[in-house]
């Protein structure tokens, strides 16, 4: 039996990659299970749940006619609970058994800069881990955990193993790979290095299913159809879709006989993925919140936020991307369509997070590239302004939920807001906007942009 230790027993890793090895399995193919843990105290009464149900749980999909299914997944072989030392976590990723550790973090989890350094000066939690790190103690961070798991499996002489990203972050594997071994340069650990670099691999992947954090009707509807009381119960979108480049040091499942796209390079289906999918639905979420909406849903299906999406992926995302080996503009109306079902029930609040790391990662290169080709970039601009004048609101406290971002600097922001000219104080911010900020282009664009968003909110708010 092989095993993938997955850190991180979140709703998507449960609605995506746990699917694909569940698959395999009821195809008679067990060689392959997971184990799971949190480097966190983080969801503790889901882990409870799930090693109550000895990892089963249900997922309920639904297609964007509003069909419903349901399927008991039972790919998780092992829930290992929570404890602060890591010890069982640890003991499972020094298993020679374990040949790949996987993992599901948020883009601003990874520390990185817009060159792609740790970002020590911005995250005291990340240099909070190196100092427990050199102590003795467990890290619990992406980085800390890691190094924690394989100082202990090269001590065991435990062999080599994958470290595999299941999550948005563009070129995750080679960037995760590098954030790991600036910490272990950090640590001033050689031989851990140099282990690292000969014993892992770090293949760049690329996820995608809409997976909301799972409300309580869920687990009712679950009840009312199959009968279980399921504590753990997950609910995504029948859309499913992972495309992993084929770099494993230790062997890894026959994933694409459950549908998985093995390939040379994920670059093309990542770009277009993190600018058509995953910036869109964060224009969505901010244009959506602004017009006081609840649910993504509510303004994929308003024709001027739609519009708002729909053009800036026609205008500035597709020129740039092409050409291409996908159908992009077949692609953007997929996007559209799955963002417009209501039965998903997808939340402003989860997709709106983390906005310092999103517009870095996610909508800034488009605005780099149409600069690059001289060419105007007004469609695109309008997403970092909506996302401005969603921080004002924030700042003046009047967004209707809690605003997470782990990468803002409550103080910057607050900051931006007060300044004299926003505007200008917004596009001078180097974490948004590294080497443009301040770009003349970059000002002049969104002070445009936030002309047309005022008037879009002004119109909203009528009497």
């Amino acid at each position: 039996m092989n095993t993938i230790l997955h850190l991180g027993l979140g709703s998507f890793h449960r609605a995506h990659q746990a699917v694909y090895v569940h698959q395999l399995r009821q195809q008679g193919d067990t060689r392959w299970s997971i184990t799971g843990g949190n480097l966190r105290p983080d969801m503790l009464d889901t882990i409870a749940a799930l090693q109550a149900q000895n990892g089963r749980y249900t997922l309920e999909t639904v297609t964007p006619q509003g069909e419903r299914s349901y399927t008991v997944i039972e790919s998780i072989q092992r829930v290992i609970p929570y404890q602060d030392d890591l010890a069982p976590l640890i003991a499972a990723g020094a298993d020679p058994t374990t040949r790949i550790i996987s993992f599901t973090v948020t883009e601003a989890g990874y520390y990185l800069d817009a060159k792609n350094r740790l970002d020590w000066a911005t995250f005291p939690d990340l240099r909070a881990d190196l100092e427990a790190v050199k102590a003795g103690q467990a890290g619990h961070t992406i980085y800390g955990g890691l190094v924690s798991i394989l100082r202990a499996r090269m001590k065991a002489n435990a062999g080599a193993v994958t470290l595999m990203n299941c999550d948005n972050l563009r070129h995750n594997g080679e960037r995760s790979r590098g954030g790991l071994l600036q910490f272990i340069d950090a640590l001033g650990d050689a031989a851990l290095k140099a282990w690292v670099q000969e014993n892992t691999r770090s293949p760049n992947a690329m996820v995608d299913r809409i997976t909301p954090r799972p409300t309580p009707d869920v687990a009712e509807r679950v009840k009312a159809t199959t009968g279980w009381d399921d504590k753990a119960a997950v609910m995504g979108e029948s859309f499913i879709q992972w495309v992993i480049e084929d770099n494993f040091i230790a062997g890894r499942p026959e994933w694409e006989k459950a549908g998985v796209e093995m390939v040379n390079s994920v670059q093309a289906h990542e770009e277009a993925k993190i600018r058509l999918l995953n910036a869109t639905h964060s224009c969505i979420a901010w244009a959506g919140t602004l017009a006081g909406y609840l649910y993504i849903h509510e303004g994929t299906l308003d024709p001027e936020i739609r519009k708002m999406a729909y053009d800036y992926v026609t205008d500035d995302a597709i020129p740039v991307l092409l050409p291409c080996p996908i159908n992009l503009e077949r692609y953007r109306d997929v996007v559209l369509d799955r963002f417009g079902n209501p039965a998903i029930a997808d939340t402003n609040q989860r997709v709106a997070m983390d906005a310092f790391s999103k517009i870095p990662g996610m909508i800034a290169p488009t605005i780099r590239d149409k600069l690059a080709r001289g060419g105007s970039f007004d469609s695109v601009a309008m997403l970092p302004a909506l996302f401005l004048a969603y921080l004002q609101r924030w700042h003046k406290g009047q967004i209707p939920y809690t605003y997470q971002d782990q990468a803002m600097d409550p103080a910057l922001a607050h900051a931006i807001c007060d300044a004299a000219d926003p505007v200008a104080a917004y596009a001078a911010d180097a974490t948004l906007w590294g080497e443009m900020a301040s770009r003349p282009e970059l000002v002049t664009a969104l002070r445009k942009a936030c002309s047309k968003v005022e008037a879009f909110v002004a119109s909203r708010n009528k009497g």
